[in-house]
């Protein structure tokens, strides 16, 4: 912890500057981009909803370009098959044998592009190198980049010709963060840019940097009152009359999982990281309830039929169960410590 304190001002300062070169490109979006980097530091994968022309993209790659990595795009269709995305084997005619020709996940930031108007199997060959960062061609295993970090996009306006993801499938994402169009104002500055000329992003991190930040971050400190309280809030969407909030049972039909729960402790580390501290305060949490938790509430007809949003839902269930009172900095320390 000692050596976290020594280079917490280096490591402030080095995502500000990440975070300042992306800005050079995209306008506005602070929450979604704060949130793209606690998904790098917590090495968890973002589901996005937004129209198009929201910048999703050009997030992505401008940040590839400021960490020095690697980024590639894929556009699901209907037609996609798994082999476009992990790779296959090509015969060659002269030499007689088989070559191993690699996909576009082989990198380190993917963005997968409206990732619900493939088939299933497509889907499910992306879902799997989320979750074990490798491939198997012909028997043989690949490993991906690390750091390795997936953008799927979804389009919430068009259901035609759509394979919606199912929950299970959806799980796999540690957030899903929800994009809206910007302000008059940053409308303004875009088409400024846009129009303009171009500005060029520098590369002022690299992904074995960032590697070893994803590192220091597993070693922020979590309180217990904090698991405590976050296992009670996940538990409270599955099983609302335990938690005394008996008239929230009906609205949902399956609640989080347990990834819901390591996922908050995870992007609590990586948000408390990103604000200079080496531990969590509950407020690192509760900003990023929503985002973790939305995805994984399966809502009632009851629920569909009141209009009400999962979001709506995790506020009533979070001002029932407030979060532990804010430590004194010295006993967090004492404890960090010990």
């Amino acid at each position: 912890m000692n050596d976290m304190n020594k280079t917490g001002t280096d490591i402030t300062s080095l995502m500000q500057r990440v975070l300042y070169e992306v800005k050079k490109v995209v306008v506005g979006q602070d929450h979604f981009l704060e949130r793209v980097l606690v998904a790098m530091l917590a090495q968890g994968h973002l589901l996005v909803e937004g129209v198009p022309g929201l910048a999703k993209t050009l997030t992505v790659k401008t940040l590839a370009r400021a960490l020095q990595g690697s980024f590639k795009r894929i556009q699901f269709t209907p037609d996609l098959v798994p082999a476009d995305l992990i790779g296959t084997r090509i015969y060659n005619q002269k030499t007689s044998d088989f070559s191993v020709s690699l996909g576009p996940v082989f990198t380190n930031l993917l963005l997968a592009d409206e990732i619900n108007r493939a088939p299933a199997k497509v889907q499910s060959a992306l879902l799997e190198v989320m979750q074990e960062y490798q491939v198997t061609i012909a028997g043989e295993t690949y490993k991906v980049p690390r750091p390795f970090l997936v953008m799927a996009t979804q389009n919430p306006i068009e259901s035609e010709g759509t394979y919606p993801l199912p929950e299970a499938q959806v799980d796999r994402f540690m957030m899903k963060v929800l994009v809206g169009y910007p302000t008059a104002d940053e409308e303004f500055v875009i088409v400024e840019r846009v129009t303009g000329v171009a500005t060029a992003v520098s590369a002022v991190a690299t992904t074995e940097q960032l590697a070893e930040l994803q590192q220091e971050c597993r070693r922020v400190f979590v309180d217990p009152s904090l698991i405590t309280y976050v296992v009670r809030l996940v538990t409270a969407t599955r099983e609302p009359e335990r938690a005394g909030i008996r008239d929230m049972a009906k609205y949902i039909s399956y609640g989080a999982s347990p990834r819901a729960s390591i996922n908050l402790i995870e992007c609590g580390r990586a948000m408390a990281y990103l604000r200079g501290r080496d531990y969590v305060l509950p407020e690192d949490i509760t900003d990023l309830v929503p985002d973790v938790v939305r995805h994984r509430l399966v809502l009632s007809y009851e629920a569909m039929a009141e209009g009400l949003t999962a979001d709506q839902i995790i506020q009533r269930l979070m001002k029932n169960i407030p979060p532990p009172a804010k430590p004194l900095d010295t006993h967090v320390r004492v404890a960090a410590n010990a």
